[in-house]
């Protein structure tokens, strides 16, 4: 189920939703410069380690440029996904919080066979 279009469509979206809560919490929390560099650098810093962290032979990441063993990747995406959490309910965003736990949730439960492969690597 892990590679079905939909389930795949919902994993991009909630990626894209989770480097937009990054971008959000660090322009909503502070001010100045230091509002404009997490606004831009958190998402960014983020989009980098999902995109060149990677598992060899895992069909719905794609390769990057380092290998890592299936359980670290699964605890990076977990963190990224916490962290999106963490950052709208720190934000005042407490019903999209849950929202956005919740569909995270459904993710990873339709997404079973890939998080047992991955466990296994």
């Amino acid at each position: 189920m892990a590679h079905h279009p939909l389930n795949l469509a919902l994993r991009f979206i909630l990626e894209l939703a989770a480097l937009a809560a990054l971008a959000y919490w660090g322009w909503t929390q502070h001010t100045g410069a230091l509002r404009y560099l997490l606004a831009i650098g958190l998402p960014l810093l983020a989009a980098v380690l999902w995109g060149v962290f990677r598992v060899p032979g895992d069909e719905s990441a794609g390769d990057g440029a380092v290998a890592i063993p299936g359980p670290l990747r699964l605890l990076l995406e977990l963190g990224l996904f916490a962290t999106a959490v963490w950052c709208l309910l720190t934000s005042g965003l407490t019903t999209l919080s849950w929202v956005f736990a919740g569909l995270v949730t459904v993710h990873y439960l339709l997404s079973y066979d890939r998080v047992l492969w991955l466990l296994g690597r």
